[in-house]
């Protein structure tokens, strides 16, 4: 069973695996959600890439990313330590 869902136009993925990525639990990343201390990034693969999404979670100090199919399967999975901006991303 796919990890994650397409509906439509928006997609959903399981907060125990966003959780788990940022090193939360469900409760409290739930809890930073509704403050917006958690954002989201979503890319659609062109190309080579096309029929893949990069979903990424932004918290202070932690990033989380997904590499999923056009059927919802996790490809990659990846955490980085450390805030975006000292790392040279914008």
């Amino acid at each position: 069973m796919p990890s994650i869902t397409f509906l439509g136009e928006s997609i959903e993925v399981d907060a125990a695996i966003i959780a788990e990525g940022l090193g939360l639990s469900p409760a409290r990343l739930q809890e930073r959600m509704r403050e917006g201390g958690i954002t989201s990034l979503c890319e659609r693969g062109i190309d080579a890439d096309e029929g893949r999404y990069r979903l990424t979670f932004l918290s202070p100090g932690r990033s989380f990313r997904l590499v999923v199919d056009a059927q919802g399967n996790i490809l990659e999975r990846s955490r980085v330590d450390g805030s975006p901006r000292r790392r040279g991303i914008a």
